[in-house]
């Protein structure tokens, strides 16, 4: 009764020692999982090569571990086929996995390069258009600029006819006017010499002939 009770309190504080720790079941292809610390304990199960477990306990006497699996069945096992970690067919086959997995990484990667480097050379032929074509739009705008101040100037010439067109037509009236003034004055003028020949027309016609009379009434006298 006394060793039994030894027994026990050494899983107990093998197993505070154990709680939490994760071992892997070794290379060999299966490992009994057993509901004891002897041969003679019924097999709960088989354990494939690289299963994990959950360390619960140890009997370092008998040379067992308590164990938990990932499905919850609990079991003792022999301690020297548990491994820190995985075995090396399982490392090897997450290794495999893992350059695969980089390998294919790598592919995307040297895709998405050769895109960007597609994408790198349509910029720069993008930008060597876009340069000609400022050379082109620095070019047309000198054009314009030249075209402006000609139209600028031509304007500013286009005003100053426009002024002197207007003088000119004021003064083209003014010298209507004063031809009008010149026709009215002339035509007063010889209205008025007219009017003057026919009084002095009149006035001979009235004057010459008492004349005569006086001369043939003084002859006549003599």
């Amino acid at each position: 009764m006394t060793g039994r009770f030894f027994v026990l309190c050494l899983l107990a504080l093998s197993a505070a020692a154990a709680d939490a720790q994760t071992r892997y079941v070794s290379d060999r292809l299966e490992v009994t999982l057993r509901t004891g610390t002897t041969t003679q304990h019924s097999i709960v199960r088989m354990l494939p090569s690289g299963t994990r477990v959950e360390v619960l306990g140890t009997d370092d006497a008998a040379g067992y571990t308590r164990v938990r699996s990932a499905d919850g069945t609990e079991g003792w096992v022999l301690t020297r086929y548990l491994m820190d970690r995985p075995a090396a067919r399982e490392q090897l086959e997450a290794a495999t996995a893992r350059a695969e997995s980089l390998a294919a990484r790598v592919a995307e990667l040297t895709a998405e390069v050769e895109v960007l480097r597609s994408e790198r050379d349509t910029l720069d032929a993008e930008r060597g258009g876009l340069g000609a074509e400022t050379e082109e739009l620095r070019t047309e705008l000198e054009r314009v600029r030249r075209v402006s101040a000609s139209a600028l100037e031509l304007d500013k010439t286009n005003r100053e006819l426009r002024t002197r067109l207007a003088a000119a037509e004021q003064a083209s009236d003014s010298l209507r006017a004063d031809v009008s003034d010149l026709k009215r004055n002339t035509q007063r003028d010889w209205f008025l010499a007219g009017a003057g020949v026919l009084v002095l027309g009149l006035l001979f016609g009235l004057i010459i002939p008492k004349l005569r009379l006086g001369r043939r009434s003084r002859w006549g006298d003599l």
